[in-house]
């Protein structure tokens, strides 16, 4: 009986502490007394039902809040299937993540979803169903249970924008019921969808033009913004809102960590607008983070929002009112790709300092490749003055990786190429953007060497950025693009699956090997992420800044916190380079070699690099 009083007390403090703020904002969005008392009856209920280990975990993280923010996460994602077949088989492979050191893996994509018609798991036609080939929801609980024990953390992708045409309701809303169809976005002619169209951005127009799908069989047009197969959900609806936070709190009983927010910035719509990043978005987002610390606090909001760094920082939201806790860095890797092709540091370092300058609290995810497409969203502005016009630059940087122009050995594919606008998107590993498989095809040992250098210099690089660094499932051993995604008539279309081939478990096999392919990148990484994770200056909270090197093809990224300093410099050229900075500041250690040095007119080779720490302050 006292330990369900002490629960109960537990619960009452978190839900007074942000009842009366949850209920104007929810008031303010649906003006909906009974509802909101629903949900609130409904918050008691999932708390409830977590778990005592979930909830003495929720516990030492609301003692420990900033337990992310150090320099001790390393995530790795992937998708189940590929990985190791299903749920149980990550399990039993547990051993090969902690001996990559990594301590967050991203799930891809694996609730229920139907056949052909997934948009590679997006399209979710049941929330509470795992898809049959991966497991089983008892089978991600043991999962969840296994990770914990190792001190790792699972993230999921929770799809808030959309559901699958095949899901519950949107079978009742086609078949005319008036309680589902207010769950979408139905309209019996094209008056309004025009309306809409007028001020709506397509997301994929080649594939799939327009945001709205005509049903033929119910007389209805419904938004779709991504896939017709994907009804979007309508929000202003607080049956909506709460129904998902049902399900979001359904997963995050499971054992989740990380919920990766989908598509965050389309959930509000309103005419006469783009239908991106409303304030009613931001609403909805602070909602769910009260949700959380309410019934889950051990859980992270990570928000999947796609454009440049200042214009990201609002789904944070404010120090009095946080919304997510994480976001993506993802300007700032596709301007990764743009330095390796035009070996120019400047608009990178731009870039870094852009972010650098934003408050430490905020934890941006870095990474080099994902699941996804890279969109070759860059700072036009600037590379306008320096010569480079938007449409000409992206069709240099997607011929350079496939390895048509630039003295470039890369190799991928396009994808949603568009012949109108002459924009397309890039895929391809990281190994094979880097010059491997064609190095390897064509048995040029000195090719293959160069494509090793980039390879470990582009994650040193990314391991000294601020936030937590995120691999991709594979980089770690070198995995090439996987071509036979082009027999699979579900996947054929989708240049996407290029970068997400089976795991080369073959290629791991040989990481003991520091004189072959995957052990040389497997082992450098592994000793680039112990350096990161032995070392506090490596903290999200430390001052971070870059210095000019007065050479174009060379980065030198600072970082300084409670008295020691790190120097990472990177050689994005193929040529020998000497970084012509002054740090007089005293005597510096290559941490890779244990060699001192001055940190002054420093020689680094072709796309090598260097962490230089300080020694000792003159």
């Amino acid at each position: 009986m006292a330990k369900t009083e002490k629960q109960d007390s537990i619960y009452r403090r978190r839900l007074e502490r942000h009842h009366d703020e949850l209920r104007w904002l929810y008031m303010e969005l649906y003006n909906n007394g009974s509802m909101f008392a629903e949900l609130c009856d409904n918050l008691s209920r999932f708390y409830g039902e977590r778990d005592g280990e979930l909830k003495k975990r929720d516990r030492l993280r609301e003692e420990y809040p900033h337990w992310y923010r150090q320099n001790d996460m390393l995530g790795m994602m992937f998708y189940i299937d590929n990985f190791a077949g299903n749920l149980s088989g990550v399990k039993a492979k547990l051993d090969y993540l902690e001996k990559s050191n990594v301590n967050y893996i991203h799930l891809m994509p694996f609730l229920e979803t139907p056949k052909g018609r997934s948009d590679g798991g997006y399209a979710v036609s049941d929330f509470r169903k795992v898809q049959e080939k991966l497991g089983t929801m008892e089978d991600l609980e043991q999962l969840a249970a296994a990770c914990h024990r190792k001190n790792i953390n699972i993230c999921m992708d929770f799809v808030m924008n959309h559901t699958s045409e095949e899901h519950e309701w949107a079978k009742k809303a086609r078949q005319g019921d008036g309680e589902y169809m207010s769950r979408y976005f139905f309209f019996d002619n094209q008056a309004i969808p025009e309306m809409y169209e007028k001020t709506v951005p397509q997301v994929f127009p080649t594939t799939a033009p327009g945001n709205f799908t005509w049903l033929p069989d119910s007389g209805h047009y419904v938004m779709t913004s991504f896939y017709p197969y994907q009804w979007d959900l309508n929000y202003r609806n607080p049956r909506v809102f709460n129904e998902m936070m049902y399900n979001f709190l359904f997963l995050a009983n499971k054992g989740i960590d990380i919920v990766r927010l989908d598509a965050v910035p389309y959930i509000w719509k309103e005419l006469n607008t783009q239908c991106r990043n409303l304030k009613q978005v931001h609403t909805i987002v602070r909602m769910m983070r009260m949700i959380c610390e309410i019934v889950c606090p051990g859980v992270l909001l990570l928000g999947e929002v796609v454009m440049e760094p200042e214009k990201v920082a609002p789904y944070f939201g404010t120090v009095e009112k946080p919304e997510c806790h994480m976001l993506y860095n993802v300007t700032t890797m596709a301007t990764t790709w743009h330095t390796v092709a035009v070996r120019d540091v400047s608009l990178l370092k731009k870039q870094l300092d852009i972010v650098s300058s934003l408050p430490k609290d905020y934890i941006f995810l870095n990474y080099l490749r994902c699941h996804d497409d890279i969109g070759w969203g860059l700072d036009y502005d600037t590379l306008r003055s320096e010569g480079m016009e938007e449409r000409s630059h992206k069709q240099y940087l997607n011929n350079y990786f496939q390895g048509l122009e630039g003295a470039s050995n890369s190799r991928g594919e396009l994808y949603n190429a568009d012949p109108v606008t002459g924009d397309a998107r890039f895929c391809g590993t990281t190994a094979s953007m880097c010059g491997l498989e064609t190095a390897e095809l064509t048995q040029n040992a000195e090719a293959v060497e160069k494509a090793l250098r980039l390879d470990v210099m582009l994650h040193a690089y990314m391991f000294m950025q601020s936030g937590i660094p995120v691999l991709y499932s594979g980089d770690e051993v070198g995995q090439l693009n996987d071509y036979t995604y082009k027999k699979d008539a579900d996947k054929a279309d989708d240049s996407r699956y290029i970068h997400r081939g089976a795991f080369p478990w073959k290629l791991a096999e040989q990481i003991q090997d520091k004189t072959s392919v995957p052990g040389r990148i497997f082992n450098g990484l592994n000793r680039l992420e112990k350096i990161r994770k032995s070392e506090k200056v490596f903290v999200c909270q430390a001052d971070t800044w870059t210095i000019d090197t007065f050479d174009a093809g060379l980065l030198c990224i600072a970082r300084h916190y409670e008295g020691e300093k790190i120097l990472g410099i990177f050689n994005f050229s193929e040529y020998d380079k000497t970084a012509r900075i002054q740090e007089t500041d005293g005597i510096y250690r290559d941490m890779i070699s244990g060699d001192k040095m001055e940190a002054v007119n420093v020689e680094l080779p072709a796309y090598g690099f260097l962490y230089l720490k300080r020694d000792a302050a003159v």
